[in-house]
């Protein structure tokens, strides 16, 4: 079962951002993350949503968690946090029979 990290945050510093941005797409290809969205301005629809929607996939939760907890990621995740105001998520793939 596939693995989804969906992140939906404002960036508050672009500069400091910037860094995060040069360093985080070789932290998800070494874990075998896919890209699947990373619109800087969406649109909302309804609620309250930040302007930055990403979303990456990977194989299973379990190698989402990796990526996560690496230590590569670990060293950046800072850059994030500290640029922006927002949400980070771990989700897996939805079944209609609830399992």
């Amino acid at each position: 079962m596939a693995g989804y990290v969906i992140a939906n945050y404002d960036v508050i510093d672009p500069a400091g951002y910037a860094r995060y941005l040069e360093a985080v797409g070789a932290t998800t290809a070494a874990h075998g993350g896919d890209l699947l969205v990373a619109d800087m301005a969406c649109e909302a629809v309804e609620g309250a949503p930040r302007k930055v929607v990403i979303v990456l996939r990977f194989e299973s939760v379990t190698a989402a968690w990796a990526w996560y907890r690496s230590d590569d990621y670990r060293a950046i995740v800072h850059l994030r946090r500290d640029n922006s105001e927002g949400f980070l998520t771990i989700a897996g793939q939805f079944s209609a029979t609830g399992s």
